[in-house]
């Protein structure tokens, strides 16, 4: 099974990676190509491929995300840095200022609807 999800997992973001055109990757921000490079692996289009109900899209978020209708910004930085269950912590693999441009990217999307 886990060579299946690693297979998949290889073919999206083979594909993914493919299908952009010159254009488009000339317009990615830092922030996108940060979170194509760290998290599209497993949160492709704001989903997850690991836990279906728990996305990036704004609802998930504010149920299952601690204080996110509270302090947006501060839950996802919080759950970037330290992860949690099947989610990696990345404060080792990014630094400060890349993950608050993570944390960004994800509330701008989850606000525009992904």
């Amino acid at each position: 099974m886990r060579i299946i999800l690693l297979i998949l997992l290889f073919a999206i973001a083979l594909l993914f990676f493919i299908f952009i055109s010159p254009a488009q990757a000339a317009e990615t921000s830092d922030a996108a190509k940060i979170f194509n490079s760290n998290c599209a692996a497993c949160h492709i289009g704001g989903g997850n491929i690991l836990i279906a109900e728990k996305t990036l899209k704004k609802e998930a978020l504010q149920k299952y995300l601690k204080n996110y209708n509270t302090d947006s910004m501060a839950a996802i930085i919080h759950q970037i840095q330290n992860g949690k269950n099947a989610m990696p912590a990345f404060k080792s693999k990014l630094s400060e200022d890349e993950i608050i441009q993570v944390a960004a990217y994800v509330f701008q999307k989850a606000e525009q609807g992904w």
